[in-house]
């Protein structure tokens, strides 16, 4: 067994992240879904959408659930999750936090969230010119 991952995030952007991910890897090593959340949705509707797919990707070790940003509709959506025994929601979801995720699958919930955390942070670097090199 591995914990499930669902992706909550605006329009395509969680497919986008998704396919480029599995495309990089070559495979999805984890029982994945993705919940696309439109602009016009009813968050209602939405909410138990979520609540399914987490309850459906759960076979026992949990639901690391990934969003694009905290206190948006899609953020708010993968929260409302919280509440459920076994879920990990975590925003601000970017492609490195997902290799990352992917490159772990054999972890338990509460580290492969650290593993998440560690590579999306780890993912975003300031780039500055090289010395000597010629830029413009």
């Amino acid at each position: 067994m591995n914990v499930g991952l669902l992706i909550v995030a605006h329009d395509r952007l969680g497919q986008a992240l998704m396919d480029t991910a599995t495309g990089t890897l070559g495979h999805c090593p984890l029982r994945a879904r993705v919940l696309s959340v439109a602009r016009d949705c009813e968050p209602p509707q939405m909410r138990q959408r979520a609540a399914t797919e987490a309850e459906e990707l759960d076979t026992g070790d949990g639901v690391l659930v990934l969003t694009d940003i905290y206190g948006s509709t899609p953020g708010n959506i993968a929260c409302s999750l919280l509440p459920r025994p076994g879920v990990r929601v975590i925003a601000g979801m970017n492609l490195s936090m997902l290799i990352r995720v992917f490159n772990y699958p054999d972890l338990a919930l509460d580290e492969l969230a650290a593993k998440a955390v560690s590579g999306g942070r780890d993912g975003i670097v300031l780039c500055e010119p090289q010395p000597g090199t010629e830029h413009g």
